[in-house]
């Protein structure tokens, strides 16, 4: 009885192992979203297939680099969020072997062009005249080998990680742990975004002027 005692005392006196951060997304976990460039003039972004990679130039900086846990965006292998930013549809070129390319959803309102190899999104284009994203892409800058792209500002439908598995139960862990890293978590756009779409529709609709 003596000897399961200490035992006992001994197990409560260890101290317990440190709970790991909740997983994300590989950039977002470790721990260093990067910083941009002064007068940076963009780079090439390149698919995950070993021979005959798609290539995409992208001339321009991004804007607006968030993590996206919408169904829709590419995620790398194991991750939660994708980590994805806008640039002007006019800087983005398919630089080699576009033939891979094919539309993930026609239907959707981010024409998604995707790796037929790998299943990477190389770029999504917003083709409907009267969105307020149109002549904007998104594009996933961790494809890039070149450094200075604008670093990740905040979290966007950070409650959509329900809809692709992840349990409910995580969620106070998860907002904690982006915030904690300095992405704000909004479960829609954050609130920039969300004021130029408003103000687009109220152009569209005449209460402002265009």
């Amino acid at each position: 009885m003596a000897k399961r005692a200490v035992k006992k005392v001994q197990a409560a006196a260890k101290p317990k192992a440190k709970a790991k951060p909740v997983a994300l997304h590989p950039l977002i976990d470790k721990g260093n979203l990067g910083k941009a460039k002064a007068k940076f003039a963009g780079g090439t972004l390149t698919c995950k297939c070993a021979s005959d990679p798609v290539t995409v130039t992208i001339a321009s900086q991004t804007a607006h680099n968030h993590a996206c846990g919408c169904s829709k965006c590419w995620k790398p292998k194991g991750a939660i969020f994708s980590v994805v930013a806008v640039v002007p549809s006019d800087k983005v070129k398919v630089t080699a072997n576009g033939h891979k390319l094919k539309l993930v959803d026609a239907n959707a309102t981010i024409q998604r062009h995707a790796c037929t190899g790998c299943g990477t999104h190389m770029y999504g284009r917003v083709e409907n005249s009267k969105h307020g994203f149109h002549g904007l892409d998104f594009v996933h800058t961790e494809l890039s080998k070149d450094k200075g792209w604008s670093p990740p500002e905040f979290a966007a439908f950070v409650s959509s990680v329900i809809e692709t598995g992840t349990d409910p139960a995580m969620m106070p862990a998860i907002r904690s742990r982006l915030k904690k890293v300095g992405l704000p978590p909004y479960d829609c756009l954050s609130p920039g975004l969300m004021d130029y779409l408003a103000t687009h529709a109220a152009k569209l609709s005449g209460v402002r002027k265009a």
